[in-house]
């Protein structure tokens, strides 16, 4: 007897899933992430040099926020395809694009030697990868999740999610590394390629991970269904995912984008605007700011599969407020603690702020992904992930960089994380637990009334 598409595979071939889309993550982050603390450390002065010090790091965090405008578009495309194709060769796409554009950040001009078509062309490369990591993050949590065991799909699925610290750690490291190693002037005006070229060695791995794994039994089987109603329903045209998301789950894209507030803003309110607050408002070096943000996110990893596991015994509600109103709760001592100077305050600021963003990262994966009905839960997840990214992560470095330059201090910075935990507690308060779905059978609306009627001999709509 053959195995039903949606029986859960064998630990050994879940572990591989897992694997793939964790190096695949941390790959496509570390990307991302090196962009962000390049521009904190080195691009105003690089792309930007007639500007004030201060003025070159808000225009360099500009092209960082380019980025996340990149990213809706991203989801919107990797999405339907994703719903349409399979979530695999989306991923292995979403991966080629966001290496090739790192690997050519490293090559790249700066402004000393082309002028303004410098700035211009690290804008062009900054969208490519925002419109790449648009499309990874659904993919990547939705082929886990739906291989994955029910029960513990909370643990699972959050094992992408670690490939954002991951990432962080990776990007941080190196830079940290170079940091130390080698001159500013010296960093300055070669060292800082180094880790964007690497990319290229990272891709060419993650790749032939991601090629050896296979597609979502759970994808295959509604693709299978949804050739069977087309044969049925011939003349009836298929509608586009989009609009079957925004018809059947827009509560739902509202919540995942209210949910994400607190997580995004506060997650790089900790990890990239700190480079600049704790070197120009309190004195630390780079280095020791690039060595607290590498411990904090060595503890980051640690705890997301840690809060994952909570969710699957207690809910993906709770777990998310939890988090949210800790953060909240910790942005003032945060800034007080970084305020000291001193390198152990330094880390357990970002540390306990990491801990508590990790409380709402991890579970995001396996809530969103329950979200949504199979055939459209690439487009729904992502959307509703990436378009909070635009209002929320996008801005945040930039927002709390005027902050600072307007008022000259952190309490405007912490009152905007805080009133982005309130939009969180409030979205994730109004939606319904999710854990106990099943991902093979959550269906849209019309969907599930069709069936019901369709069995009892009523006239199907």
């Amino acid at each position: 007897m053959s195995t039903p598409a949606t029986a859960p595979p064998p630990p050994a071939s879940l572990k591989r899933i897992v694997a793939a889309s964790l190096i695949g993550t941390t790959i496509e982050w570390y990307d991302f992430f090196l962009y962000g603390s390049a521009a904190a450390l080195v691009f105003n002065k690089l792309f930007f040099p007639d500007s004030d010090p201060l003025v070159g790091t808000l225009l360099s965090f500009l092209t960082y926020a380019v980025g996340f405008a990149a990213r809706p578009l991203g989801a919107l495309v990797f999405g339907h395809y994703g719903d349409r194709l399979g979530r695999k060769k989306l991923l292995v796409l979403s991966l080629l694009l966001m290496g090739g554009a790192t690997f050519a950040i490293g090559l790249l001009p700066t402004h000393a030697s082309i002028g303004t078509a410098a700035p211009v062309l690290l804008t062009v490369l900054r969208l490519v990868q925002g419109f790449a990591l648009g499309g990874e993050w659904g993919g990547a949590v939705l082929l886990v999740s739906e291989h994955g065991d029910a029960r513990r799909r909370g643990f699972w699925a959050s094992w992408p999610q670690t490939g954002a610290p991951a990432g962080q750690l990776l990007a941080t490291g190196v830079l940290s590394l170079l940091t130390a190693v080698l001159s500013d002037a010296a960093f300055g005006s070669w060292g800082w390629r180094i880790p964007f070229l690497l990319s290229g060695v990272l891709v060419i791995v993650g790749l032939w991970i991601r090629l050896s794994v296979d597609e979502s039994p759970v994808f295959k089987q509604a693709l299978a269904q949804a050739e069977a109603r087309k044969a049925e329903r011939a003349g009836d045209a298929e509608k586009l995912p989009l609009v079957a998301v925004l018809r059947h789950h827009w509560r739902d894209v509202l919540v995942a984008m209210g949910a994400r507030m607190a997580e995004n803003i506060s997650y790089y309110v900790i990890t990239a605007f700190i480079l600049v607050y704790a070197t120009t408002s309190a004195g630390v070096s780079k280095q020791t700011a690039l060595n607290a943000v590498l411990i904090a996110s060595a503890v980051h990893f640690a705890v997301i599969p840690a809060w994952g596991a909570l969710s699957d015994r207690i809910g993906r509600r709770p777990v998310y407020l939890m988090g949210a109103v800790g953060v909240g709760l910790w942005m003032f001592p945060f800034f007080s603690l970084i305020d000291t100077g001193g390198f152990g305050n330094l880390i357990l600021a970002v540390t306990v702020g990491l801990v508590l963003h990790g409380a709402m990262y991890a579970p995001q994966a396996a809530f969103f992904s329950e979200m949504f009905a199979t055939r459209m839960r690439y487009s729904g997840a992502s959307i509703g992930a990436q378009f909070a990214s635009v209002a929320a992560g996008a801005p945040a470095p930039l927002i709390a960089t005027a902050l600072l330059s307007d008022y000259g201090s952190s309490t405007p910075i912490a009152l905007y994380v805080i009133a982005a935990a309130v939009l969180t507690v409030v979205a994730v308060a109004a939606a319904k637990e999710t854990r106990h779905r099943d991902l093979a059978d959550v269906a849209p609306p019309a969907d599930a009334e069709a069936a019901t009627t369709s069995t009892t001999g009523a006239r199907t709509v």
